[in-house]
């Protein structure tokens, strides 16, 4: 495990367009340290999704967090994003690297099977995730194979928190971050109170 508490990573809901989000962003980001954020697209227009991506980095950066967007790499040298986070493993990941990196951020989804996060890891992915929002991995599966990850391998592992409740396990286990998404926006308390919980957790602080 790392010996720096794990850095947090939201992800949005698939966003058609950015103003009826934006409070909601700059409350979690005004709540704690956010290390990155995770944009899903739900716009099929080219000049619509750019404008979108440019809105949602400038508030993310402004705060210190990376931008990425999910899947799409062919957006990110257009609209000033950080980085692409590929949901598929094999030949669009390593597409992704050759045309993204070093200079941006690359990270790597849909991995369930051991085997394709190696895979993923050893063709130069940032980061590897663990858990996937539309199809989340069993919580003891999650934990096992985050644990497995921290013992061997330096590429940083993501873990996909489904509630505030996994937080602190999978922190604990040797994540490098903690992503969370619906538990942190449908919150009825509001988001800042949801991230300032999550980031007791992975201080390992009680709540």
């Amino acid at each position: 495990m790392s010996e720096t508490a794990p850095g947090l990573y939201l992800v949005t809901p698939p966003l058609k367009e950015a103003s009826a989000f934006l409070p909601l962003l700059a409350k979690a980001l005004g709540a704690a340290q956010i290390a990155s954020v995770l944009l899903r697209l739900d716009e099929p227009d080219e000049a619509a999704a750019v404008l979108l991506i440019r809105e949602v980095a400038e508030a993310a950066q402004a705060q210190g967090a990376a931008l990425l967007i999910d899947s799409d790499p062919t957006f990110v040298l257009k609209s000033g994003a950080d980085g692409v986070h590929i949901g598929v493993s094999g030949e669009p990941l390593r597409t992704a690297i050759k045309k993204l990196s070093p200079g941006h951020i690359v990270g790597a989804g849909g991995l369930s099977a051991r085997h394709e996060a190696m895979e993923a890891g050893e063709v130069g992915a940032d980061y590897v995730l663990f858990g996937d929002w539309d199809a989340p991995l069993e919580p003891l599966t999650l934990l096992e194979r985050v644990a497995w990850w921290a013992e061997i391998f330096n590429t940083p592992s993501v873990a996909l928190a489904q509630n505030l409740r996994e937080v602190g396990a999978l922190a604990a286990a040797g994540a490098d971050f903690v992503m969370l998404g619906d538990c942190i926006w449908a919150d009825p308390r509001g988001p800042d109170i949801a991230v300032k919980e999550a980031q007791r957790a992975v201080l390992g602080q009680e709540a």
